[in-house]
């Protein structure tokens, strides 16, 4: 499963290339793909010449329930951001969700992903789709470290990330600051 936008930046033709790789040697995956973008033509196009079209299921902007309706049918979740110094350091609204459904995740190695995931995903060198197509195996054919992953991301996004939490730290600051 993947959501989020569809531009250049963040990688949907790796995962093209990925899911190239992948079906090599397994016909069991397909590719939900929510979200739009100024890249989601090419993409589309890209998955043609590739010859996986026809594994690739692009569902554009969904609504809220349709969008957990379609990542609950995942297995794992992808966040193939390319590296770039906004990737590197941005939060992805993406790991977050993934998280709090209990998805295991696979991710090129980025300093904010990692920190925002930590053991709730596989990291695989930049654009290693190689790398990236054999995480994504491994997880498949490892029920048990599915779940352990999905549960680990759920309980650092409830009890690490979340808005009461990471509120309260703000709230802190801005005391510190003000009385200081």
């Amino acid at each position: 499963g993947y959501v989020g936008v569809i531009g250049e930046s963040e990688g949907l033709d790796l995962l093209v290339d990925v899911a190239v790789e992948l079906r090599k040697k397994r016909d069991d995956v397909r590719y939900a793909i929510i979200g739009s973008g100024i890249y989601l033509d090419q993409i589309k196009l890209e998955a043609k010449n590739a010859n996986v079209d026809d594994i690739f299921d692009f569902y554009g902007r969904v609504s809220d329930d349709d969008l957990l309706a379609i990542l609950n049918t995942a297995d794992v979740c992808v966040n193939p951001d390319k590296p770039s110094a906004m990737n590197n350091m941005s939060t992805m609204n993406k790991i977050m969700e993934y998280m709090a459904l209990k998805k295991p995740i696979v991710q090129f190695d980025l300093d904010e992903g990692r920190f925002s995931a930590q053991d709730a995903s596989f990291y695989v060198e930049h654009n290693n789709t190689k790398a990236f197509a054999a995480a994504i195996a491994s997880l498949l054919d490892d029920e048990n470290l599915r779940s352990k992953m999905g549960e680990y991301g759920y309980n650092r996004v409830k009890k690490d990330l979340s808005w009461e939490v990471e509120s309260q730290k703000l709230i802190d600051f801005y005391t510190n600051v003000l009385n200081g």
